[in-house]
């Protein structure tokens, strides 16, 4: 995955253009949405990963499920619900093979801290 947006609540720990390594356990899910949508989505920067291979490229033989625009993971207008299709929990230990989605979960601590949730 390629971090596209790096500046929401669920991204503010990576860069943008990083390069993740996160599995993925979809078979037919994918997103898809109409040109509207999606040019919206891309002008209004919330698009936060997209399907790349490791060297950050987008290629349809990176995208494992047909996405469209590559589209990995997007957060909602007011930024506070994101949707992914790849498994950011199966990517916080070194046993697990990579620790590439503690970045997500490490950004959202400081949000439940201030809301006394943890």
């Amino acid at each position: 995955l390629r971090v596209e947006n790096a500046s929401s609540i669920f991204t503010q720990e990576y860069e943008s253009g990083q390069i993740l390594r996160m599995p993925i356990a979809h078979a037919e899910g994918n997103y898809h949405a109409d040109d509207e949508t999606l040019d919206r989505l891309e002008g209004e920067g919330r698009v936060l990963f997209r399907y790349t291979n490791a060297e950050g490229e987008v290629l349809d033989s990176a995208n494992p499920n047909g996405s469209a625009h590559s589209i990995a993971g997007i957060v909602n207008e007011s930024g506070n619900v994101m949707g992914m299709m790849p498994h950011p929990e199966r990517a916080v230990e070194p046993i697990l093979g990579s620790v590439d989605g503690l970045g997500l979960f490490e950004a959202l601590l400081p949000q439940l801290s201030s809301q006394g949730t943890v």
